[in-house]
Formats: C-alpha cells, structure tokens, sequence
C-alpha cells in the first residue's frame, strides 16, 4: 500500500524488479506476488496493507507494473487471491470467509484485476473463500466451476494456478487433507501447496498419488503448465547481483508513500520540535500474527525517537489499560506509535498530538489525531518517518484507501 500510496507506476515496477533480483540472486526464481486484491473492507484481518488500495484502477495499474518488474528480472510473479480477498471481515487462516456479492459486483470490483492482467499474469493463486455468486457450496481453491468454469474456459487462461496454503483453517478445519487436495486438482489448479505438518504433507501425497494414475491427460496437462514456467524463468542463482545494490532505492521507496492524514478538525500533522522532550506511546513487544512478521517494539522506537527527541517511554501491553487522561496530564507533546497488524477497538478513545501509523494503515480509523502512515514497519520506512521529524522530508504519499462511512466502521 506503501506503492499505492506514492502512485508512480514506474516506481513499483522499479521496486518489484529489486525484490525480483534478491531472490534470483539466490536462485529463488517465483515470487507469490503481486497482491490484486482490493481492500475495501477496513476491518480486513488479513489483506490490509499488503493490497495496492481500496479502488480497482490503482490496483489495477500497481499490478501491472509489479508484473512488469518480476518478469523483466526472470522471476515468475504470481497474481493472488483469486478471485478476490479484498471484502472480507474473516482471515482464510483461521476460518472459511464467505463472498456474497453478486456477479456483476465482482466483475466490476474483485475480478476486475485478475481480468485485466491476465495476459500478463504467468501464475495465480487461488483463495479459499465461498463467493455466492460464483459457487455457493464450494470455496474457489476447491471450485471447478471458478477455477475451470470461469478462469480457464469463460475467460480463456492457460497459466499455472496455484493453491493457496492448505494448512490454512478455511481449509484444513472444514475438508480432509489429502481430499481437499485432490479436489484442488480436480477442480482445475496445477499444484497443491502442501504446508503444515508432516503427517498432513504426507496425506496430502498419499491422495494424489492415488490421484494420478487415473488421470494422466490431466496431470500431463498441469505437468506441461508447470515445466513451461519453469522454462521461461528458469532457477539459476546468480552470484553477480549484489543483494545491496538496491538499497537506496528501497529507502526511497518507503520515504515516496508516506501519508499525512487529519483529525477530525481538519489538522494535518506536525512534527514536534527536534530536540523537545516527548512522551511516547508503544506497544512493548507486538506480536507475529499468522503471515505477519512481529513490528518494532517498544524499546527500539524509543532508542530510534531519541536521534530526534528527548523520549519518554511508556511501554503498552494492551490498549485497554491507557489512561489518556492521565499522559496528556504530563503536559508533554504526546506521540502514539501503533505497531500492530489488525485493528485494536480499545484505542477509540485515544487523543495523541501524533499518531505514528507504523503497521496498519486503518489504525488512522480508530485514532482522532493527526496521522502519519508509513504503511509499514521495517527499518527503512522507520528512517522515512524519522527523517520527516526531523525536518528533512515531507510526507508526498496518498492515502490509497478510501475512508469508510461510519456504518462500514
């Protein structure tokens, strides 16, 4: 979203071809990404931040040119989820989310990507969500009638299709290993991704060596599929890239999408005064979350903030222990750094001078402050953020969702 923000095509093709390098520097030569989906529901467990934005032209386009930038460097990229996992209020990791939109809404939302990147797109990943319109009874990972009927013969697509993880609950908590994996197969998609423990793993080849012998037109077609991917991004490490060539591009990257956002009055952020004491508001340790990696914690901005401020630390465990009351008492500039990957309902109350956006973006949505989102918690889009406290660069990025009507929240 940190692309979608900066909205400079150039740029993300320029970005996905440095993460295309990185990998084939090491002979990794497929990349599960770009992320078309496109998050339109605030309160997404999952999606979040990792999409382009909330409105299909900006996916759209950052889509191409990731696509752009992983195949100009001989890296398959590989469009997910398919057909969409922008709308939902469930995480596929933990439960089965359901889509009930109808046909016409997809075309013009979810699918609308997928489409039109397809003659681009040499691989997709599919989703394990039920989209009513589509195929009530079954989720699309499982679904002939999504994965043959409509990607293969309505719209004609002949590249690899992958599963989504099937160690994931929508999956492994409603279906049996091996026979969702050969229903997987069945249904249309090439290769099974067969995470988890090794006795599912082992189910999981169990089923589809049964699988094989008594479809072999099939499997020879998959097969086909794959070995030509493998031929037009062949896996051959190439010891001649060096994995920090790109690093000042990255750096820049982070610092072009940083976004400003108002309070409820109107009022853009300021930074406070370099040098100034300043109470500080993180979380003491985030935690690692099903795909996300666990944020910066708490010690590690207070030690990046005091290069800028003299910092005052208050370490959080849970948000519902803040007494707002008694830090704006102190009488210092109050800075709030939120870290986490979902949303946290219990920061509705929160009223910090700044808001430090560090993870996901619609944290914005639950705090009346004046914002800064970085979309994002690595080191460089730390030193972004740092650098506009400092006086030493604005904050040029578009919020790359729109904000929801209070129903929506």
């Amino acid at each position: 979203m940190s692309l979608g923000a900066a909205d400079d095509q150039q740029l993300t093709e320029d970005v996905n071809a440095a993460l295309a390098r990185q990998l084939r520097s090491v002979g990794i030569n497929w990349n599960f990404t770009p992320v078309l989906d496109i998050n339109v529901n605030p309160a997404n467990p999952v999606i979040g931040d990792r999409a382009y934005g909330s409105d299909a032209a900006r996916v759209t386009r950052h889509g191409r040119a990731a696509l752009a930038g992983h195949t100009r460097e001989g890296v398959a990229p590989c469009a997910k989820h398919f057909p969409g996992h922008g709308d939902t209020h469930q995480d596929s990791h933990l439960a089965l989310p359901r889509v009930s939109k109808s046909r016409a809404e997809l075309d013009a939302g979810e699918l609308a990507p997928f489409r039109a990147l397809l003659p681009e797109t040499p691989a997709i990943m599919t989703a394990h969500i039920v989209y009513d319109a589509l195929d009530a009874e079954h989720p699309a990972t499982l679904s002939p009638r999504i994965l043959t009927g409509l990607l293969r013969e309505e719209w004609g697509y002949d590249g690899v299709i992958v599963t989504d993880s099937m160690g994931m609950q929508a999956i492994d908590a409603n279906y049996g290993r091996g026979e969702a994996a050969v229903r997987a197969l069945r249904a249309g998609a090439d290769l099974v991704m067969a995470l988890g423990r090794r006795e599912v793993q082992q189910a999981t080849l169990a089923a589809v060596a049964e699988y094989v012998p008594e479809n072999q037109a099939a499997v020879a077609t998959k097969r086909e599929r794959l070995r030509a991917l493998a031929r037009r991004f062949p896996a051959q490490a190439d010891e001649t890239l060096d994995p920090q060539a790109d690093a000042a591009l990255l750096a820049d990257a982070w610092a072009r999408g940083l976004t400003a956002w108002p309070d409820a009055q109107g009022r853009l952020p300021q930074p406070p005064t370099p040098g100034s004491r300043v109470l500080l508001v993180a979380w003491r340790q985030p935690q690692r979350e099903t795909v996300s990696e666990a944020a910066a914690d708490a010690q590690t901005l207070a030690r990046e903030l005091g290069q800028v401020y003299d910092v005052e630390l208050h370490a959080v465990d849970d948000a519902a222990d803040l007494n707002w009351a008694a830090l704006r008492g102190r009488g210092l500039p109050l800075i709030l750094a939120t870290t986490f990957r979902h949303r946290q309902t219990a920061l509705a109350g929160a009223r910090p001078d700044l808001h430090l956006a560090l993870y996901n973006p619609y944290a914005v949505l639950d705090v009346d402050a004046p914002a800064v989102l970085s979309y994002g918690f690595r080191p460089e889009a730390r030193a972004a953020v740092l650098g506009w406290l400092r006086g030493e660069r604005g904050l040029p990025g578009e919020a790359a969702f729109l904000a929801p009507t209070v129903a929506d929240c």
